[in-house]
């Protein structure tokens, strides 16, 4: 049972992190100008790609997989219309 509420407390506290983190990338991206934003999801596209190619190559599960290409979906479009 130990066990369990360790692997529940780490989850949280990834939830959290990755909260922070979104904010933090939604109030750059409101700063950035229209030029830059043109680079950055060209650098994102681009860095998408290797990070799926890696995590097709690695022992990730499929829920992993979905909630990547989902949250890279998601960003794309978010730094397109920021």
């Amino acid at each position: 049972m130990k066990n369990l509420q360790e692997a529940t407390e780490r989850i949280c506290d990834l939830k959290g992190t990755l909260v922070a983190m979104d904010a933090l990338l939604t109030a750059v991206l409101h700063q950035l100008p229209q030029e830059a934003r043109a680079g950055l999801l060209q650098s994102f596209t681009v860095n998408a790609e290797i990070a799926r190619t890696v995590m097709l190559h690695a022992p990730v599960s499929e829920l992993t997989l979905a909630a990547f290409e989902r949250d890279v979906s998601r960003m794309s479009t978010y730094i397109e219309r920021a």
